[in-house]
């Protein structure tokens, strides 16, 4: 999926709040749009296909139940839908602590070498927004919100990767997403 454009944008906002009212053909026509950019995301904080692809389908059983509460003046159908399958990933992690990474994850560094809906995502008017807030943070700010925001960490992991106290932490991350609010919302 191209990055989005502004009509592409307002054709989405229409399909989820089509969705909201029931529209099983808006429905299917925003998954066939949008399912490739999700799964990435599942594939990136999962990394497992085929977890992701479980996460995938749980995101868009919880989009058919919840799309009324989308409300396009607060934020765009593909950020909301992106919202939707990163919590399920995230939450799919913490009910498997088998799966989260134990080790600590380089993100600056992950490489997507193959055009894909990662890429697509990545190429996105707001992750590009959201990537140069997120450069202006702290290295150690923005470290600890991309393992929270990507890789499901919770504040005492973080805390103890880091070796620094819970409180700490936590005002670390505080601090960082009141920065980059401040940046995305001038």
């Amino acid at each position: 999926m191209p990055a989005t454009s502004p009509a592409e944008r307002d054709e989405l906002n229409r399909l989820l709040q089509r969705t909201a009212a029931g529209d099983e053909r808006a429905f299917a026509e925003l998954y066939r749009r949008t399912s490739p950019r999700l799964f990435g995301v599942c594939v990136r904080v999962m990394n497992d296909r085929d977890e992701a692809e479980e996460v995938l389908q749980e995101a868009f059983v919880t989009v058919w139940k919840r799309a009324g509460s989308f409300d396009p003046a607060l934020a765009s159908a593909v950020t909301w839908l992106m919202t939707v399958a990163r919590n399920k990933a995230i939450d799919r992690l913490r009910q498997r602590p088998d799966m989260r990474q134990q080790h600590d994850v380089d993100f600056d560094a992950m490489i997507d070498d193959t055009p894909g809906p990662a890429h697509d995502a990545e190429n996105d008017e707001e992750y590009r927004r959201l990537r140069a807030c997120l450069s202006e943070l702290e290295q150690q700010q923005r470290r600890s919100i991309r393992e929270a925001f990507f890789g499901g960490a919770t504040y005492n992991e973080l805390a103890e990767r880091a070796k620094v106290p819970l409180g700490t932490m936590k005002s670390w991350i505080r601090r960082g997403l009141l920065q980059l609010r401040a940046c995305l919302n001038p």
